[in-house]
């Protein structure tokens, strides 16, 4: 990452199905991507936590905020992957208060 990135994660226990890793991979990927492009941030966080039946991804950024899951194309095919695992996507991004991201995808166990 070309900006100082933390990475808090907490114990998984095991492989989650699939099309759980595969939408996580994918949401992590292009929320870092968007920080970096449009945020004007200066560090990242990620966050991943196993709670019971759900993993909970957290991506926070310091930048600039006023993101929007309408304002593009890459927010929106985050909340149309996430809602087809019937999970939640919960995204904070007031202007100048830096972006907050959550996304709760249902793994089963």
């Amino acid at each position: 990452m070309p900006l100082p990135t933390r990475l808090a994660m907490g114990e998984v226990g095991g492989r989650l199905p699939a099309t759980v890793e595969r939408t996580a991979y994918f949401v992590v990927a292009e929320a870092l991507t968007n920080a970096v492009k449009h945020a004007a941030a200066q560090t990242l966080t990620v966050t991943l936590e196993h709670v019971p039946r759900r993993l909970v991804i957290g991506v926070t950024d310091d930048g600039v905020g006023g993101a929007t899951q309408q304002a593009g194309a890459g927010l929106h095919g985050l909340a149309d992957r996430v809602d087809a695992l019937g999970g939640r996507f919960i995204l904070h991004s007031p202007a100048g208060g830096g972006t907050q991201l959550r996304v709760e995808l249902p793994c089963g166990s």
